[in-house]
């Protein structure tokens, strides 16, 4: 398995946008369709909110890919 770690400049990011910002979809809107169905895993739980808040400390996993998410030191 790959694994990205994603400094979290803010307090949270949206799910779909995490995964564009990340790499793995080409735009917020693809990372809509991806969350829709079923493929993207919230701390190991299938997560079907499009705009669901991810913080620091959770992981998301997508087609073999883990995203880590890391909180910034001036975050916050």
């Amino acid at each position: 398995m790959q694994t990205i770690d994603f400094e979290l400049d803010r307090d949270h990011v949206e799910l779909n946008q995490l995964l564009k910002l990340a790499g793995l979809c080409d735009s917020g809107g693809a990372g809509k369709q991806v969350v829709a169905s079923g493929a993207v895993r919230v701390d190991g739980e299938v997560e079907l909110r499009k705009t669901c808040k991810v913080r620091a400390g959770q992981s998301v996993t997508l087609d073999g890919v883990v995203i880590r998410i890391i909180g910034s030191p001036s975050a916050g």
